[in-house]
């Protein structure tokens, strides 16, 4: 399994309550028999709702192939494959037709894309009318480590994370944008934000573990040029699963992030 699979595949486990609580906050006024979850990986969302609302169908759109044959693989070992449908897609490129969906869901997607105030009015011409258009967004990647650790270096994840951030702002520029805003500006009317806020302390889940190891190696890629040698060496430490000191056998492990939701309408 890839790094970005094998992490959202954990992301989906350890937080499937929260992703549960937004689902059940939507304002809607009778559940939806077409969804589109946009840009959905390997279907953290697209099952959500699929439990949420049990007679509707949902079409799952992503760029990734291998992402997509991990839904459909999904799908058929949940006996839900005749209510999912899944489409290749490019969303910076040609839209996909999508039919005419109750509910577009987007988690963690709209910041990749290039143009995202052009996707959310795609999402409305989209949209049936008095459609649901949710989006999700993560205010960063969680952090599971105390602050005092790890021992020799305190505060190691946290300067990893400042480093993430400062490559994110080059790279990812709508990365923690004002969602709300670009929504209204797209012609949509905003019926509620709520802002979900994650603190799993002292976890002794294998799940946590793996999700700290699986997304500070995916960090560590990112930061390795700007951490100091001696920084580097002891995250080296925390990802080797062989070292006394490897992030697997701590049992002070947390979860800490915070996402928000916003739901807007086309009227």
């Amino acid at each position: 399994m890839d790094d970005q699979a094998e992490i959202l595949e954990l992301d989906a486990e350890v937080l499937a309550e929260h992703t549960a609580s937004i689902t059940a906050w939507l304002p809607l006024a009778a559940s939806p028999r077409q969804i589109v979850d946009l840009g959905c990986g390997t279907g953290v969302g697209t099952f959500a709702l699929l439990a949420r609302f049990p007679e509707a169908h949902v079409t799952a759109v992503d760029s990734s192939a291998d992402h997509l044959r991990r839904l459909r693989e999904k799908a058929h070992g949940h006996g839900v494959a005749d209510r999912v449908r899944t489409v290749q897609a490019d969303l910076d490129s040609t839209w996909p037709k999508l039919g005419e969906p109750d509910l577009v869901w987007a988690s963690a997607s709209l910041h990749h894309m290039a143009d995202p105030d052009r996707t959310l009015r795609q999402v409305r011409d989209t949209l049936a009318p008095g459609g649901l258009f949710a989006v999700v967004e993560l205010a960063s990647f969680p952090r599971f480590l105390p602050d005092d650790a790890p021992e020799d270096h305190p505060g190691l994840e946290k300067r990893c994370h400042a480093a993430s951030d400062r490559r994110h702002a080059e790279h990812v520029p709508h990365r923690g944008a004002d969602w709300g805003a670009k929504l209204t500006a797209a012609g949509f009317t905003l019926e509620g934000e709520r802002t979900i806020t994650v603190d799993i302390e002292h976890s002794r889940s294998m799940a946590v573990g793996r999700y700290a190891l699986s997304g500070l190696r995916r960090m560590r890629d990112a930061v390795a040029g700007v951490l100091t040698a001696e920084d580097l060496t002891a995250l080296d430490q925390l990802l080797d699963t062989g070292s006394p000191h490897s992030i697997l056998r701590r049992n002070d492990l947390a979860v800490r992030t915070e996402r928000t939701a916003w739901a807007a309408r086309r009227v």
